[in-house]
């Protein structure tokens, strides 16, 4: 389908339009399954190639409260949104102090909890390992710690996250084990292997060092590409859901939204997507009703990410 399209278009610029002057695509919040809390983008190291720029100094997204996610649990109760999850991402989650009265917070009302984590010295501090003790002792395997392992050899993830971060992350890993709290993984697609020799090299490393962790369950062992955003990628057009067979369900803003505090605000912000925290045209408005609205599908990420996923919108 063609549009008028303003003049001299370029790619991903106009909300409504492509480049060529088709519709371009929109997803609704179709099944809200997962909300997300940004807890802060400070970290306590510096990848080399960190989509969100999280370092010990960046504050761009401030450290959120525990009281500002339960006003938005709140919100989910009020609005009937059917979320199962509430996941928490940073930056590293634990350099915030109310990381544990946080997911306590949503845990008691009975969410599952899923925390991103480097699982190096912010989780390792007498405090946060009490903490968590606690709420594996009161609920279980609904908390889930997903560790960012960004290879399964000490090599390749110190490249990415410095030397010596890979032992630093399994003693967490260890200490996890021990405790009984339930573990995932997250590592990175760039190393030139397949996704089977990937996931063996994940399940070595896994028996190796006791962890219940299955490399097989994407879920459980989940592989990223690289985040490119100068990738030359197509955008996507309505009449793309016909061409992959894909429905815009399956994208991930049919099923998620985040909430970040940006530096400076008074209060909280809800995203449409979790990979875009700095684009102001994926801020929705301070509240989940705000929230609701249509996502246009007005980014690289979209397309590669999302969408495509090595499909093309060729006929």
């Amino acid at each position: 389908m063609k549009d008028a399209a303003p003049a001299n278009l370029g790619k991903f610029e106009h909300p409504d339009v492509t480049a060529d002057g088709s519709t371009r695509a929109k997803v609704s919040l179709e099944n809200p399954q997962t909300l997300w809390f940004n807890t802060g983008t400070l970290c306590n190291i510096e990848c080399a190639n960190c989509y969100i720029e999280s370092s010990p100094s960046n504050d761009r997204l401030v450290y959120i409260t525990a009281a500002e996610v339960e006003a938005y649990l709140d919100q989910l109760a009020a609005r009937n949104w059917p979320v199962r999850e509430i996941g928490f991402t940073g930056g590293e989650p634990f350099m915030n102090p109310q990381m544990i009265d946080m997911a306590r917070a949503c845990l008691a009302r009975g969410y599952e909890v899923l925390i991103l984590t480097n699982a190096m010295r912010p989780m390792m501090r007498k405090t946060m390992r009490t903490g968590l003790e606690a709420l594996q002792r009161e609920y279980g395997d609904k908390l889930t710690l997903r560790i960012s392992v960004d290879h399964h050899t000490a090599t390749h993830h110190d490249t990415e996250r410095g030397t010596g971060t890979f032992e630093k992350t399994l003693e967490g890993m260890r200490w996890l084990r021990d405790a009984g709290i339930r573990m995932a993984v997250a590592g990175r697609t760039v190393w030139g292997e397949t996704d089977a020799q990937a996931r063996a090299g994940y399940a070595a490393l896994y028996a190796r060092e006791g962890f219940d962790i299955d490399a097989s369950d994407p879920g459980m062992t989940v592989l990223f590409p690289e985040m490119d955003e100068n990738v030359e990628v197509p955008e996507i057009t309505t009449d793309c859901w016909g061409i992959l067979n894909k429905s815009p369900a399956e994208v991930m803003c049919a099923s998620s939204r985040m909430v970040v505090k940006r530096k400076g605000a008074t209060q909280p912000t809800v995203l449409a997507c979790t990979l875009l925290p700095y684009d102001a045209q994926f801020d929705m408005g301070p509240t989940l009703q705000d929230a609701e609205r249509d996502v246009s599908l007005n980014h690289p990420h979209c397309a590669k990410f999302c969408v495509l996923g090595g499909a093309s919108c060729s006929a």
